[in-house]
């Protein structure tokens, strides 16, 4: 099989990784940068160019997009897509994943468990918002933040109402939601591929530190997940419609509570603190899928 991974540096830990499970399950392996790649739309041949070539006899497409460049990112994967060419993450879902709002509005709807959360675009009621999530100390997310970057702990109302204030006068688009207290700065990483949760593990915000993210300085230990846990991953995962899924969660006097859904999650942290070979899963994904559409 002929394998593209969609990344922006071969340095990274998620990109070698990837690459060296393909090749040991004896795929030809391309690295390409997404937004390197040149697309070709015309009536009944879609094609992309890459270094001034064609890219030619791809069976398969794992992409690692970041959030920064979803728009041109989710454009390439649609291109690979309409050449009937087996993305390990579809455009669709990655668009999805990456609105935290509408991803949060389809899960609600599933029924999965999340903390109370608030959204406005602009009001002059901050004080019922921070009410709604059961008052301070709240947190406070930018739409578009990510590892960590953008999430606010509000100690006191008076905190919480001027932080949203300042973030409306500013026309940055946030949620408010509730801070479950008794996670004690903890949240678990669910790593789900093809359906099935094959990694997990529990993260663990530095001292003085709310933010788990391991970007934040968090530390990461093995975790042998509840049924609950496991089938709300799982659940979160399929809504979205991500065949491969970081579901970050919190645990709760009311059960597991999704706070979002990463659709490329990275690979070194998880392998890390389990030992597992998670790479090696998504190759195996990959494999599975890209065959039955070739038998098909």
């Amino acid at each position: 099989m002929k394998l593209a991974i969609l990344s922006r540096g071969k340095t990274i830990y998620s990109t070698k990784r990837l690459v060296e499970a393909a090749e040991k399950h004896g795929h030809e392996v391309l690295q390409l940068d997404h937004m390197k790649c040149v697309l070709g739309i015309e009536k009944g041949r879609p094609h992309i160019y890459y270094g001034g070539k064609e890219i030619m006899g791809v069976n398969a497409v794992i992409p690692r997009i970041g959030a920064s460049v979803t728009f041109y990112g989710a454009a390439v994967l649609r291109q690979f897509e309409m050449m009937k060419i087996f993305t390990a993450v579809e455009s669709q879902a990655l668009v999805r994943s990456r609105d935290k709002l509408r991803s949060l509005q389809i899960m609600a709807r599933a029924g999965i468990g999340m903390p109370k959360t608030i959204f406005a675009n602009k009001t002059k009621d901050v004080d019922q918002m921070i009410e709604a999530v059961g008052g301070a100390p709240c947190i406070i997310k930018l739409l578009e933040g990510t590892q960590g970057i953008g999430v606010i702990l509000a100690e006191n109302n008076k905190a919480a109402k001027s932080i949203i204030e300042a973030f409306m006068k500013l026309n940055a688009a946030m949620l408010v939601q509730e801070f479950i207290k008794e996670a004690k700065g903890a949240d678990i990483r669910a790593f789900v591929v093809d359906g099935q949760v094959v990694g997990a593990m529990k993260r663990q915000a530095k001292e003085g530190e709310f933010r788990s993210n391991l970007h934040q300085g968090g530390s990461a230990t093995v975790i042998t997940l509840t049924a609950e846990e496991r089938s709300t991953a799982i659940k979160a995962a399929k809504k979205l419609g991500l065949g491969i899924a970081g579901v970050d969660m919190l645990q709760s006097e009311r059960g597991p509570l999704v706070m979002e859904v990463n659709s490329s999650p990275g690979l070194e942290g998880i392998e890390n603190a389990t030992g597992l070979d998670i790479a090696g899963k998504i190759i195996e994904y990959v494999e599975r899928n890209e065959f039955n559409g070739n038998e098909g």
